[in-house]
């Protein structure tokens, strides 16, 4: 059945595009908030001498709701915000209610900091790494904080990590790292052009086995260094999507018009739950 969507002129001007946010990103009077507790986690083994806030936010549910899916969204404090571009927890709240994604409860993740340092944001030896130390660390000490908590399904299915910029390419590099764990990814204009010994994916894609993901992929026109032919943010997204195409996998590529802010991924981000927590459709790349 067709998908019939609206007609939108194009921006001319693309020196400061601005997409609106839709109704599932705002509180609705017939939507009950959810819970969110806010911690504090100082006792890292895998980045040692750090300290984070943490927050988990659980949305209104049904007793019969069953155990959660999980969804890790990097950079928390922005993403949770419910004034900012994303508002994590307002979307959820109201994604849960209507029954579009089913019973997730989120789970926002500040970057460390290491006091009393020169440099004490370790924001990117988190983040842009090419390893499973920052997947670790989510397994192995973030998680247990929910699954103390709460009742969490073990189903890879419905475990998902979100990110944006540098959280992007965290996001995808934990996945590909862990697809036992996380399956379901969500990248806003993914840093992949300052991993530390460049960008690795759009030459290790083809020669791995395709992996059990499900990606969605948000890129931007004016995104950093876009006509530049070194550390380019949007070519370098684009050639992740396509070699993840070529692939064969599960991909949703979504490419705006704006530079490199969260706007655009914000407004993306109630479509892009929808579409990454949703079932596979037949024939697509899954199982185990």
């Amino acid at each position: 059945m067709p998908a019939p969507v609206p007609y939108r002129p194009l921006p001319l001007d693309l020196s400061d595009v601005r997409y609106a946010h839709g109704p599932d990103s705002s509180p609705r009077a017939d939507v009950p908030a959810g819970e969110t507790v806010g911690l504090r986690w100082a006792s890292s083994e895998v980045y040692p001498g750090t300290s984070r806030r943490v927050w988990i936010h659980v949305p209104a549910h049904r007793d019969d709701a069953g155990p959660a899916g999980l969804m890790v969204f990097n950079d928390g404090g922005w993403y949770l915000d419910p004034a900012g571009e994303v508002r994590g927890a307002t979307v959820l709240d109201n994604l849960v209610h209507a029954g579009a994604i089913p019973f997730t409860i989120g789970v926002f993740v500040e970057p460390g900091v290491v006091v009393g340092t020169e440099q004490p944001k370790n924001r990117n030896v988190e983040y842009d790494a090419f390893d499973d130390r920052y997947v670790t660390f989510l397994l192995d000490e973030v998680v247990p904080l929910v699954t103390d908590r709460y009742p969490v399904t073990d189903d890879p299915e419905r475990w998902g990590v979100c990110g944006g910029s540098s959280g992007g390419n965290a996001a995808f590099t934990a996945a590909w790292m862990r697809p036992d764990r996380f399956r379901r990814v969500v990248c806003f204009l993914s840093s992949f052009a300052q991993m530390p010994g460049g960008n690795p994916y759009p030459e290790l894609l083809p020669r791995v086995a395709r992996k059990p993901l499900r990606v969605f992929l948000q890129a931007g026109h004016r995104d950093l260094n876009w006509d530049a032919p070194t550390r380019n943010w949007l070519a370098e997204n684009l050639r992740v999507g396509a070699a993840l195409a070529e692939a064969g996998y599960d991909l949703r590529l979504v490419l705006g018009d704006g530079g490199h802010n969260p706007n655009h991924g914000g407004v993306l981000l109630p479509d892009a739950l929808r579409w990454s927590l949703g079932p596979r459709p037949a024939g697509a790349a899954g199982g185990a």
